[in-house]
């Protein structure tokens, strides 16, 4: 009996959308990277792209648990000596909730180019309008 592989005809592509409003970031990091790897096919396979495009709204209604949103920070370098600058969550969710959702999501995908290509199928809005309906995506329930 052989195993099965994937080819690219064989993966069939849906549109998601994933109303983030009143969720746990990290649990709706989680279940989004899930649809994007394709872990919620039977086709999966870790080395090939099988996962479907999925569309995050309200990203800016997320929550975080306890006292993250104080004591959690986003770091990011400049490249320069003493370039390192440090944004609270609290902040971030202000200014860019589109940025910090991403990241979360973004951080549970494989690194690599594969991962890339998995994360360019993911499309983050702040508000509840997107402009993806003409690919008539399904609403998409988390757990």
């Amino acid at each position: 009996m052989n195993t099965f592989m994937p080819k690219a005809a064989d993966i069939q592509r849906k549109w998601y959308v994933v109303d983030a409003e009143g969720q746990v970031l990290g649990r709706v990091a989680s279940q989004v990277a899930n649809i994007l790897r394709g872990k919620n096919k039977p086709i999966y396979t870790p080395h090939v792209d099988t996962g479907d495009y999925v569309i995050v709204v309200n990203a800016d209604k997320v929550i975080l648990t306890g006292k993250k949103l104080d004591q959690k920070i986003y770091y990011h370098h400049s490249g320069y000596a003493g370039g390192i600058k440090a944004t609270p969550y609290r902040k971030l969710l202000a200014e860019k909730p589109e940025f910090a959702v991403r990241h979360a999501i973004i951080g549970m995908l494989p690194k690599g180019p594969l991962g890339r290509q998995m994360a360019k199928k993911l499309k983050v809005y702040a508000g509840p309008d997107h402009e993806h309906a003409a690919q008539k995506p399904e609403k998409y329930e988390l757990i």
